[in-house]
């Protein structure tokens, strides 16, 4: 069997897989029940299904250059995802788009009312 062939069916393989995780990223945003189950699903599943996909692309383009820009690409995206995951998080627990009853400790409902009291302590919170 030719290097070529086998290199191409590990490149299918890839995008298969890259295109399931994908998938099952999108249906879980639309399925999940609450904020931080569609976000849990965002941002998971999505992380390895780029990586997947950005491997594909790599090995079919066949050269050592698209593979440091794909390296990149997929750290960037490690780097983003779980900031954004937070902010969202953060920003829906604070406006209230969260299910409390599935939360087994809330740490954070201190820390809100403090600030929301008095604002001037919100320094001290976002260190």
């Amino acid at each position: 069997m030719e290097l070529d062939a086998v290199l191409d069916g590990v490149a299918a393989v890839f995008l298969v897989i890259g295109g399931l995780m994908s998938l099952a990223a999108g249906i879980g945003l639309v399925r999940f029940p609450d904020l931080h189950s569609r976000m849990h699903a965002a941002t998971k599943p999505q992380v390895l299904g780029l990586l997947m996909l950005l491997l594909a692309a790599a090995i079919t383009w066949r050269s050592w250059a698209s593979v440091a820009v794909t390296l990149l690409a997929w750290g960037l995206m490690l780097l983003t995802a779980p900031v954004s995951a937070h902010v969202v998080g953060r920003a829906g627990y604070r406006t209230k788009h969260m299910r409390a009853d599935l939360l087994t400790a809330d740490e954070l409902a201190a820390t809100v009312d403090r600030v929301s009291r008095d604002p001037g302590s919100r320094r001290e919170v976002d260190r």
